[in-house]
């Protein structure tokens, strides 16, 4: 026999809708915060105890955005995307997190010579839930598939030409600017949701 009536969803589940949610932002948050060299931004990912797995680097997570940092801050090209995010709760504190990514990443090598290479692999991390914000507690980052790449040889100005502005470490970023306002007291009503029609 059909149900007629969807059935109500449970605490336990509205919670895990709200902290998948929560799993979500942390990781595109850290894409940002990779990509403009946010130092702030990482840091909010991670837990202060968190360790990191991440290719030749393997240490605390604070070691590891440090490290970051002193690369990405020479203002190469970043950019990070995910995809395929599964999440599986070991409990309400704690959860195991597969992220596929690609990244694109050009910058300068440490002989002077300009690299760029396509990365595409998957974050597994355990993330934790503690006082009720969640971030990463251990990352190991999986790679899938390499690929170099000759980087252009005219300079940004030459290619990007008319199509501005362009990406920016922080906090010249335009992305930031955005954040500095502050949202609108006063809403002007809306012709369109009152049924009304401006003349």
């Amino acid at each position: 026999m059909f149900r007629t009536s969807i059935e109500p969803m449970n605490q336990t589940s509205i919670t895990q809708l709200f902290d998948r949610e929560a799993i979500r932002d942390c990781l595109y948050r850290y894409c940002r915060g990779i990509d403009r060299a946010d130092e702030a931004a990482l840091r909010s990912c991670y837990w202060p105890d968190a360790r990191d797995n991440h290719g030749s680097y393997s240490g605390s997570a604070g070691g590891f955005i440090q490290f970051a940092l002193s690369h990405f801050k020479t203002q190469p090209r970043n950019i990070h995307q995910l995809a395929n995010i599964m999440i599986e709760f070991l409990g309400p504190a704690e959860a195991v997190v597969e992220s596929y990514f690609t990244a694109l990443q050009r910058g300068p090598h440490e002989s002077g010579e300009m690299k760029q290479v396509l990365l595409c692999g998957r974050y597994c991390d355990l993330f934790q839930k503690r006082e009720g914000e969640w971030r990463i507690a251990e990352r190991t980052v999986v790679y899938d598939w390499i690929e170099e790449q000759r980087p252009p040889t005219s300079s940004e100005t030459e290619r990007f030409g008319l199509r501005q502005p362009i990406g920016a470490p922080y906090p010249n970023d335009p992305v930031y600017e955005l954040s500095k306002r502050t949202p609108r007291k006063n809403h002007s009503k809306n012709p369109i949701a009152s049924g009304e029609e401006e003349l």
